[in-house]
């Protein structure tokens, strides 16, 4: 599927995202990879591998056993990427919830 803006990617993104635990744990995936990438460029470079092992294998496990459904990012990485630290930092200063409500009167384009 082809998105011609960030925007559109976006309301897919959220779309894909649609329960609460879902988004809780990718928080908790970005959270821990933020933290190893700090602590591996200042104590061990050698564990700059387990950032993306965690980031991703906490989001992925939220789409394969939380919402059933496939990654975003198997079909767009960098858009992916990019909306996880979007909706961590909308998560972060408690403006999700505002940003599902605004999208939810939208349709969203499906993937397939």
């Amino acid at each position: 599927m082809n998105f011609r803006s960030m925007e559109e990617f976006w309301a897919f993104y959220v779309s894909q995202h649609s329960k609460a635990a879902t988004r809780r744990w990718h928080f908790a995936g970005t959270l821990c990879s933020i933290l190893c990438l700090i602590y591996a460029v200042i104590f061990n470079l050698w564990l700059l591998m387990m950032v993306p092992l965690i980031g991703y294998g906490m989001a992925w496990y939220s789409h394969f056993y939380v919402e059933g459904n496939v990654p975003a990012t198997f079909g767009h990485p960098i858009w992916s990427l990019l909306c996880d630290y979007k909706m961590f930092g909308l998560m972060l200063t408690g403006q999700m919830d505002r940003e599902i409500k605004r999208l939810g009167k939208r349709p969203v384009l499906q993937p397939y």
